[in-house]
């Protein structure tokens, strides 16, 4: 057993002791189901509308509740962010790793761009192995989340790093009406098991415990042996008000994935349309956490605290480049292993104490990351033969804000923020030939202003319009690093901080009973797409850019059975420079898409069927600057089927690619060399072409739930 391994073994531990804690509470909870006292019960929201009028601070922020997300037929976890207007969900590699997000014409990669918290706890990774703002959201259980809120731009002041084209929260339940056991099967090698309850326990708090395994090997020439477990363990009490709450998760993954590859290979037999060039990619990944919360109003106003620490890993391969630097082919590791821990505090003025129709809210908000390991690895069949760079980096990002909210008259309120941030990071190089000198500090401050006008022109019309400067970290091995670790030529050095700036003008009106509309235009610019690129180790420079979209949703309740969701975003991407390449000059920024549309209905009558529908459009983009190579447009369709057989027995099919379109997840334009190829193809600098992932066909997933 190498060291590696004795790692991930390790890293099981913590799950397999909230494992037997968390069946103990369902076991247990039968019982206590039957005698619980609805008093002290945690407030739990319900919400058949994703905005409301009257209440949402612009017209591209909402919150959507378990009515929306519990019908909807999710093949990857993370996908819940798609119940957020613009926002598409995709996998480039296997299903272990961070998902790719698009939204507002930034490809946001593994989540560079966009800040996810759940429970409170921040899930983007600052200075990570794979690639800066990294955003696992695979620990998610989707059938305990109670809530999605999310912000589009960067307009609130409480919203600090990533949240560069906005922000969600994540929330789970807090208490189970009746505990259940659930078996979900399908093609493909698909198993998942998931038992949930909750018990009542002195004092009025709630204990909830959820545990969750699956396994997967995908229609992948290369089984994916993807095996997942999960664990959730929760004490509540109160509300949002004045309550508490304790969170302890622990996940913990490992695969094989079958990466994107030359689609010339595909295209002349090389391999089959899911094959691999390199069949042992993939890897492991651990996240472990405990957090606590606290909200207290007792008349000094409404005091909300929290405090988290987080246990995180991953050990990560991959060859994207194929053979270009040997026969024994490109893979390399990354690899990072961190704790981090952090907290906040949060005080609204009671009403009180200021004028009438003013709020004011201040916080502060602190995080660090010390990472014991940060590394970059040639390998062969996942064994190391050559350090590229290894680091040991501690990152602290410290931060407060003030908002005051005023409302002048009947029709017209305003919001006026500011938020500081600073950061500082420390980078301590401990490999690689020529990283040794490429350690430091390094430090940087942010003031963010914000400012928001919010006009009621008719009784079901708002308007808004929001402007603010942010930021988004960049690697802190980017603001240290002098040598490239490869070859020891010079590199380029970038700030810590990324600064942007946006506009939006919205409106949000209720064109007929049960349906809200709104529309968003938005501008934003980025001062520089500096980026630090961990496939090798290196900064990268992309220059200034400029983005413009337009944005339109839809929420409509038909009766009392039917909630209908219909979206369209266009943008428009560009560099503020040109960029030359093999195809003549263009300022198109790469994988930024253009177009996107989605339709989800879900149907929920008093009876025993329930059923949902989502309808996905993502349009063509840019592969490269100038425009000539393009992806192709791709349509989705997933669909849930539920039937309640009786009050203890339930079943259920989704239906996943239910028309069975042949297209890819992701299409890239890059180097590299097949096999048939030969190593070092065209004088060593690879092959240009088209890098794709195929969707995944059809498959049904057939699931039956008992409740204890």
């Amino acid at each position: 057993m190498n060291a590696n391994d004795s790692h991930a073994l390790r890293a099981h531990r913590p799950t397999a002791v909230a494992i037997a804690i968390a069946i103990a509470i369902a076991t247990t909870a039968t019982g206590a189901a039957a005698q619980a006292d609805p008093s002290g019960t945690l407030d739990t929201v319900r919400i058949s509308s994703r905005a409301q009028l009257g209440e949402a601070g612009s017209a591209s922020e909402g919150e959507v509740g378990v009515e929306r997300l519990a019908l909807r037929p999710l093949l990857r976890p993370a996908e819940l962010l798609e119940a957020m207007p613009g926002m598409t969900v995709t996998q480039h590699s296997g299903d272990g790793k961070a998902n790719q997000y698009f939204l507002r014409g930034y490809n946001l990669d593994h989540g560079s761009d966009f800040a996810t918290f759940v429970l409170g706890m921040p899930v983007n990774m600052a200075s990570h192995a794979h690639g800066q703002g990294y955003m696992d959201l695979n620990f998610l259980i989707p059938e305990l989340v109670e809530s999605l809120r999310y912000r589009k731009g960067a307009f609130a002041a409480e919203d600090g790093d990533f949240a560069t084209t906005g922000a969600s929260r994540i929330g789970y339940l807090g208490e189970i009406e009746r505990p259940y056991a659930q078996l979900t099967a399908g093609p493909y090698g698909y198993q998942r098991a998931l038992a949930a309850g909750s018990t009542r326990v002195d004092g009025g708090w709630t204990l909830l415990g959820a545990v969750e395994g699956s396994r997967y090997d995908g229609p992948w020439d290369q089984p994916e042996d993807l095996h997942r477990r999960n664990a959730v363990l929760r004490l509540t009490r109160g509300d949002e008000r004045n309550g508490a709450q304790v969170d302890l998760l622990s996940y913990s993954a490992g695969w094989r994935a079958s990466e994107h590859v030359p689609e010339r290979a595909i295209d002349s037999g090389e391999i089959g349309r899911y094959g691999t060039l390199s069949p042992d990619d993939g890897g492991r990944t651990h996240r472990h956490s405990l957090s606590g919360a606290l909200a207290y109003n007792q008349g000094g106003g409404q005091w909300t605290a929290q405090a988290w620490v987080i246990d995180y890993a991953l050990n990560l391969f991959s060859a994207p480049s194929g053979f270009i630097n040997g026969p024994d082919g490109d893979q390399h590791e990354q690899a990072d292993h961190r704790r981090l821990w952090g907290g906040s505090l949060k005080h609204q003025l009671p009403a009180a104490w200021l004028p009438a129709d003013q709020s004011l809210t201040w916080g502060l908000q602190w995080r660090h990351d010390r990472i014991g390991t940060l590394g970059l690895y040639d390998t062969v069949g996942r064994v190391r033969t050559h350090t590229v760079r290894e680091d040991r980096v501690t990152q602290d990002n410290a931060g407060a804000f003030v908002e005051w909210g005023s409302r002048w008259t009947g029709w017209l309120r305003s919001t006026v923020g500011a938020r500081w941030d600073t950061m500082r990071a420390t980078v301590t190089p401990t490999g690689g030939e020529f990283n040794l000198g490429n350690g430091g500090k390094a430090s940087q401050s942010q003031f963010s202003p914000k400012l928001g006008l919010i006009a009621r022109v008719a009784s079901d019309t708002e308007l808004y319009l929001h402007w603010a400067r942010a930021f988004r970290s960049n690697d802190a091995r980017g603001a240290t690093t002098t040598t490239n670790p490869a070859d020891g030529s010079p590199a380029d050095t970038l700030p810590l901080l990324a600064r942007t700036q946006s506009t939006e003008l919205g409106l949000r009106t209720r064109p007929a009973a049960g349906w809200t509309t709104s529309l968003a235009l938005w501008q934003a610019r980025l001062a520089s797409e500096l980026v630090f690129v961990g496939d090798e180790g290196v900064t990268e420079a992309r220059g200034a850019s400029r983005r413009l979209g337009l944005e339109w949703s839809n929420d409509v309740q038909v009766g009392r059975d039917w909630l209908i969701d219909a979206d369209l975003a266009w943008s428009r991407a560009r560099f503020v420079e040109a960029t030359s390449n093999e195809f003549g000059s263009g300022r198109r920024v790469p994988n930024a898409v253009p177009v996107s549309a989605s339709l989800s209905a879900n149907w929920a009558p008093a009876g025993r069927w329930s059923s949902g529908v989502k309808l996905r459009y993502l349009g063509a983009y840019a592969l490269e600057e100038t425009g000539t190579q393009q992806s192709k447009a791709v349509f989705t369709a997933n669909w849930r089927l539920g039937y309640q057989v009786s009050e203890r027995w339930q079943v259920g099919l989704d239906v996943l690619n239910v028309f069975n379109t042949k297209a890819n997840d992701i299409e890239y334009w890059g180097a590299a060399c097949t096999r048939a190829e030969g190593a070092g193809c065209n004088g060593g600098a690879g092959i240009d072409g088209r890098l794709v992932h195929p969707m995944e066909p059809r498959t049904f997933r057939l699931s039956l739930r008992a409740r204890i």
